[in-house]
């Protein structure tokens, strides 16, 4: 039988833990390795400063088209969704406890015995990956595919495009990457920060208006002009649901033969088929994911 007090409690306190910490971050009252706030906001606007010190459309606006929506939609899936649904997860992971299924019951790996630099670069890898894999379900199936058009809806490319998504894609991805940890044994590093930080920052530099290859390492990290044909409008006949899946890393894309970058002018034409009936504004796109259900 349920213990609703029970779930209530972990609810409430999940979602005041997640308000406060909020709260603490904005007034620096966090150790800086976890302000996540202010880290975003000092990761953005140094990205911001490459893209009008070196842009690669050199005809497009520094405020590009969208710039302030794509800018509360950073704030918006980071900060004040998370404290939203904070709660909801706590629930979840409390049922999954209750079923007796612990954090390390799916463990593949055992990180404890290895450096730490080796326990950061397995767990990136890790969650980089479910995090690509996730990517190729919201374009193959049709129903993600509707909520991550609010995503592919930019029409010029910019830093702040990086988090400019719905929030139901946090809802498939949060538990897969939950089931990610679990096969590391419920293991995530002290040191997470420093995947995270990783993580927004190549994010930004890959939606940037900043023509960035890597060289040879272009096999191995995602960047922009492998990411900007991820939004081309028009794309290949034989990967019609999507190219160039990356997140941080590319080489799942050249593994999975899902890569394509046909040339680097960086001029090409951004979108979906049917954008026209896509919504402009954020409460519209925030809906209509579930309209077309209706």
């Amino acid at each position: 039988m349920l213990n609703f007090n029970k779930y209530y409690a972990v609810f409430k306190e999940a979602f005041l833990g997640t308000l406060d910490w909020t709260q603490k971050s904005i007034l620096f009252e966090v150790p800086w390795y976890t302000n996540y706030f202010w880290g975003l906001i000092i990761i953005s606007l140094i990205v911001w400063g490459f893209e009008v010190l070196f842009p690669w459309r050199k005809n497009q606006a520094v405020i590009r088209k969208d710039f302030w929506l794509d800018t509360f939609y950073m704030f918006f899936n980071f900060f004040l969704f998370t404290i939203v649904i904070s709660g909801f997860y706590s629930v979840l992971e409390l049922t999954f406890f209750s079923l007796g299924l612990e954090m390390g019951s799916f463990s593949m790996i055992n990180l404890q015995n290895y450096p730490q630099w080796i326990q950061l670069i397995i767990f990136f890898i890790l969650l980089d990956f479910v995090q690509w894999f996730t990517h190729v379900l919201l374009h193959r199936f049709e129903f993600l595919w509707q909520f991550h058009k609010v995503h592919h809806s930019v029409k010029e490319m910019g830093f702040a495009a990086h988090l400019r998504y719905h929030w139901m894609e946090n809802i498939l991805y949060k538990p897969l990457k939950t089931i990610g940890v679990m096969l590391l044994g419920g293991f995530e590093p002290e040191q997470a920060y420093i995947v995270h930080f990783t993580a927004i920052t190549i994010g930004h530099l890959n939606h940037a208006n900043i023509k960035i290859t890597w060289g040879i390492f272009k096999y191995v990290f995602n960047n922009s002009v492998m990411h900007l044909y991820h939004h081309a409008k028009e794309l290949p006949q034989h990967l019609p649901y999507g190219v160039n899946f990356g997140i941080s890393l590319s080489i799942w894309d050249y593994l999975f033969k899902t890569n394509y970058i046909p040339e680097e002018s960086g001029t090409i034409e951004l979108g979906f088929a049917d954008e026209k009936k896509f919504p402009k504004g954020f409460f519209g796109q925030l809906i209509y994911g579930f309209k077309r259900r209706l």
